[in-house]
């Protein structure tokens, strides 16, 4: 039996404990409440909002006008031998995340040791790609189950064919309308993510490590492998010291991870950012490229919030800031997050992100795009 609730409070759901009420909370704990419950809101044709972890989600102060499902479902199996000799590990979607991580280091099974310590719920995984120091859950998902708001039925769809991409899928971008619901948007997509199936490797050890500053924290070199205990702890330090891993007594983990992601150029808008940076901060000021798909690169947002003016803390005295928009900083561990250190509102933390995302375009001509989902507002 599903427990609903009225006129809750979202703060208490979020990680960054900002929100205002739902008019509607449904807890969800199986695949066929989740169904029922995502069916009978469709056919009221009324908002619907699917609410895991929390960890991703910017909720307006005035709340939600419609429904929001919780989805509580819980569960992972692992059957016999995939692929290649792959363990298949099953994963309900309500599954609390880095759970999932920790016990499959725990059990040898390599491919999700670098996705150490990220918040949130298995079944949001697909949905955004999720990935840091140098994993993304597009390596190792093979199948994601799925109810389909469109044919109004459960489907499979094999890893291959869920479009996976730098923070993206097919699952982010396919819509169920083109309309928005009474002016609020489709905050829920085609498809309600039930299970996430992934193929990890029987091994003791990582993969070959891609990311530099953690192949730096375990004293080895980029390419090397390391125990999946080690590399897991050394993720783990690694979030705590920019404030990413989930703690009550720390305020700059009161936020949604990295608010903006980090932009992708093609090579003849890189070359005309570099152009810029010379001419703004010297010809001396290289600015950091990564690896992306040939004719691209990829530029660290971090790096341009701070050569734009935006340090970590920012602003540093409530003062300088507009005094109906209280509260809201920059993390004063890490640049990239905008975090709630309490007294913050939505639309404060939203008028820092704007105030964020203007000043780098106007520095730089890059245009910042948020990476949470922003519920009743818009960047």
């Amino acid at each position: 039996m599903v427990q609903v609730r009225e006129q809750v409070a979202l703060s208490g759901f979020t990680t960054l404990r900002l929100g205002g009420p739902a008019r509607r909370l449904v807890e969800a704990t199986t695949d066929d409440e989740i169904i029922a419950e995502v069916r009978a809101a469709d056919e009221r044709a009324e908002p619907m909002l699917i609410l895991g972890g929390g960890s991703n989600l910017v909720i307006a102060d005035e709340g939600f006008p419609g429904t929001v499902i919780q989805v509580a479902t819980t569960g992972i199996r692992r059957d016999g031998a995939g692929s290649g000799g792959q363990a298949v590990v099953t994963v309900a979607a309500g599954e609390d995340w880095d759970g999932v991580v920790a016990s499959c280091v725990a059990e040898g099974l390599a491919g999700l040791e670098c996705l150490s310590g990220i918040p949130g719920r298995a079944g949001a995984t697909p949905i955004q790609n999720v990935g840091a120091y140098g994993q993304e859950v597009a390596e190792t998902i093979t199948l994601v189950r799925a109810y389909d708001r469109v044919r109004g039925e459960v489907v499979e769809i094999a890893g291959r064919d869920c479009g996976f991409g730098y923070r993206t899928s097919a699952f982010k971008r396919a819509t169920r309308s083109a309309s928005a619901l009474d002016g609020m948007g489709e905050y829920t997509g085609r498809f309600v993510v039930l299970n996430v199936v992934f193929g990890l490797d029987r091994h003791p050890r990582s993969g070959p490590l891609r990311y530099r500053e953690l192949a730096r924290r375990l004293g080895l070199s980029e390419g090397e492998r390391a125990p999946l205990g080690d590399v897991r702890a050394a993720v783990l330090a690694l979030r705590r010291s920019k404030g990413m891993v989930l703690d009550p007594g720390d305020p700059d983990t009161r936020s949604a991870g990295s608010f903006f992601i980090n932009p992708v150029l093609d090579t003849g808008q890189f070359a005309t950012l570099e152009g810029v940076v010379a001419a703004r901060c010297g010809p001396d000021v290289r600015v950091p490229r990564y690896p992306a798909d040939p004719g691209y690169v990829k530029i660290s947002a971090a790096w341009l919030i701070e050569r734009a003016g935006f340090g970590k803390g920012y602003p540093a005295s409530q003062e300088t800031r507009d005094p109906g928009l209280p509260g809201a900083r920059i993390s004063a561990k890490h640049t990239l997050a905008l975090v709630n250190p309490g007294g913050a509102t939505a639309a404060s933390l939203l008028g820092l992100a704007r105030e964020v995302r203007d000043g780098v375009r106007d520095a730089f001509g890059v245009e910042l795009a948020n990476e949470p989902v922003l519920v009743g507002h818009r960047l």
